[in-house]
């Protein structure tokens, strides 16, 4: 079977596996945020301590999807698969029998290092196994994977926390992780080019240094402060380690990321769309929560199902918008897209302590409606214009960046919105003492409850300026990402540049792919 065939031909069995187990990878990356409260109470362990059970995970993945290009040329997709989810499945069920917090920890670092590199197969996997033309569309069913498992997660762990204990988010993930092992064993191929290049070291050891620092010192500063010593210089370190990372990489016969890649303008452009894009997402998707449980007082389960509606349209549109970006290229995609996110963003920007549920959600759910036609098509267009060697390269750029873009954005915004609710307590604060003297000039003196109540409404209201600032900065991102969108170009398809050749294509890789 030569190159062509298998174009005609995608396998999609196999597909199919990688998509279940990337699902599910994706799904556990925000399962236990919810359940972090319970699962401090259980161990007896500060706040500081569990959260880096979500910390400890996102630096894992971190450290590891730059190494991804590596892996994914130098490794066949089946062994890297097995390997990859044979890891997943121990972590998922050494966390279900966690005799001690470090164990647990350990665990999800565990699961961590299978997760890595599944969403940069997958998406490598696709663009070998389908046409140019036909990218779009299968990228769209890739992004339903990618956004709507994390969306869900918060939904569907504060369902089960609410009911049954913690552990049973393993108990429920580890039999589709080993269905799917089982599956790969039995019925994964091989389909990809892969090259004897060497693993350069250093390279690694800056990654790790650089990426892991910029990700734990942006996650941190919302908890410590950008004053605290630990955030800053963990930010120095990151930045630096990044610049010595890179320099590097253009100095490399073979590179571990090869940086290159952002010669060809419009994978960049849509690189800098995505990294904008992402941190208006990813902040929306933490101030939200934090409206609806801290203002409003509703439940964890219930904040997690207003946002179900936005992750569910995600999910649908997301093959949709892959066939719309087949027919009309990404730029009209991406301008409608951003001016829905932007209209949306606004709406959040009036929010009261008297806003209902129901306009929250439909909000919510149009704000994500109008980025499900953004990320995927503009990642995928920039993709096009990359020669299937660099693939590799391409998507664990994509991957990195997203995850550092969302974690400073995050990190950014809710600082915005921190110091803004204080800087609103103050002046609210000294018009309320304003008005109580000149009540009590008149005789009007009110009593230490409604002084208290006056106190809680000064709080609430600075909270909720505080929040409302904070969507105001983050529509102010999906209108500089729309600036970016009016130059976006539809990569012209070139079959013969995008395909591998014949002469690629080892005797030993046709007649995996034969059998």
């Amino acid at each position: 079977m030569n190159s062509n065939e298998l174009q005609k031909k995608p396998p999609y069995a196999m597909i199919v596996i990688l998509f279940i187990g990337a699902f599910v990878s994706f799904l556990n990356n925000t399962l236990l945020n919810v359940a972090l409260p319970t699962i401090m109470k259980e161990f007896d362990v500060a706040a500081s301590q569990v959260q880096w059970l979500s910390t400890g995970y996102m630096l894992v993945g971190g450290i590891l999807v730059p190494a991804s290009a590596f892996f994914i040329t130098r490794f066949k997709n089946r062994h890297l698969f097995i390997t990859s989810m044979t890891l997943f499945s121990i972590g998922t069920a050494l966390a279900i029998f966690a005799p001690e917090f470090w164990v647990l920890i350990a665990a999800r670092m565990i699961q961590a290092a299978g997760a890595a590199v599944l969403g940069p197969l997958l998406m490598n996997v696709m663009l070998t196994s389908f046409p140019i033309e036909k990218r779009g569309s299968v990228m769209g069913i890739f992004g339903l994977v990618m956004i709507s498992a994390p969306a869900i997660g918060p939904t569907l762990s504060g369902w089960i926390v609410e009911h049954y204990d913690w552990r049973m988010l393993f108990e429920i993930i580890l039999p589709f992780a080993i269905l799917v092992l089982l599956l790969a064993i039995f019925k994964l191929g091989n389909v990809m080019e892969t090259r004897k290049v060497s693993l350069d070291v250093f390279s690694l050891i800056l990654s790790t240094i650089g990426f892991g620092s910029l990700l734990y010192g942006f996650s941190s500063a919302g908890d410590k402060g950008w004053d605290s010593p630990i955030v800053y210089g963990t930010i120095i370190v990151g930045v630096l380690g990044v610049a010595a990372f890179v320099i590097r990489q253009l100095f490399l016969e073979q590179p571990l990321l090869d940086v290159r890649i952002y010669k060809h303008p419009m994978f960049a452009l849509s690189s800098a769309i995505s990294i904008v894009v992402s941190m208006a997402m990813f902040s929306g998707m933490i101030i939200t929560p934090i409206y609806v449980q801290t203002v409003r007082g509703i439940s964890p389960l219930d904040a997690g199902l207003l946002m179900l509606p936005g992750a569910l349209v995600m999910g649908i549109m997301s093959p949709i918008t892959g066939k719309l970006f087949d027919k009309f290229g990404p730029k009209a995609l991406a301008l409608t897209g951003l001016t829905i996110t932007t209209l949306a963003t606004y709406e959040l920007t009036k929010l009261t302590a008297d806003t209902s549920y129901g306009y929250l959600m439909f909000a919510y759910t149009i704000r994500m409606f109008g980025m499900s036609m953004v990320m995927m098509p503009i990642m995928t267009n920039g993709l096009n214009q990359l020669p299937m060697k660099m693939n590799p390269h391409g998507t664990a750029m994509n991957n990195t960046l997203q995850q550092v873009s969302g974690a400073i954005g995050s990190a950014v915004l809710i600082t915005i919105m921190t110091k803004h609710t204080a800087t609103r307590a103050k002046e609210i604060g000294l018009e309320m003492k304003e008005k109580m003297a000149s009540a009590a000039q008149s005789g009007n003196v009110p009593s230490a409850a409604e002084i208290a109540q006056m106190k809680a409404q000064v709080g609430q209201q600075a909270l909720i300026d505080g929040i409302n600032f904070s969507f105001f900065v983050a529509m102010c991102i999906t209108i500089v990402a729309f600036i970016l969108a009016l130059f976006v170009k539809r990569v012209k398809v070139d079959g013969k540049s995008m395909k591998p050749t014949e002469n690629t294509q080892t005797q030993e890789q046709k007649k995996e792919v034969k059998a």
